[in-house]
């Protein structure tokens, strides 16, 4: 794992403060939100490898958030922290696109693990919608 770039969208501001420096440790670019509107307005202006999204926040909750980040961009990997959703919660979550829920207070090897994963299924992802557009491209010219 080298040089991921996370997102970390969550209300509570010392969780996400000691998380992130927990990350940046580890080599990755963290960049925060403390709520939704402001996780979508960093995602128009950023490209992240991965979104790491709390269920339960004031305002713009995380499965309201989930949605318009995946609507902006279907290849957004996100996963969601919780830590006193019901189950209920997470399955609409997983059923919506996020990659995983997790609770919080999370393990980090398994975050760390989950975000490596995200990344590169990432990659697979743009690579294949790439190769789609070359071939669109190249069927179109005839040659």
């Amino acid at each position: 794992m080298a040089d991921e770039k996370v997102l970390l969208v969550d209300d509570e501001q010392e969780f996400t403060s000691v998380l992130s420096e927990r990350l940046e440790t580890r080599g990755l670019r963290v960049d925060t939100a403390a709520d939704g509107r402001t996780a979508l307005d960093k995602v128009e202006g950023s490209s992240y490898d991965v979104v790491v999204l709390d269920l339960a926040m004031p305002g713009m909750d995380g499965i309201e958030t989930l949605k318009r980040l995946l609507a902006r961009n279907p290849d957004l990997q996100v996963i969601m922290l919780t830590g006193h959703a019901t189950v209920q919660k997470g399955i609409e979550a997983v059923r919506l696109g996020a990659r995983e829920v997790l609770e919080k207070p999370t393990d980090l090897t398994t975050l760390l693990a989950k975000i490596s994963e995200a990344k590169t299924d990432k990659i697979l992802l743009v690579e294949k919608r790439m190769e789609e557009r070359i071939r669109g491209i190249l069927g179109s010219k005839g040659w």
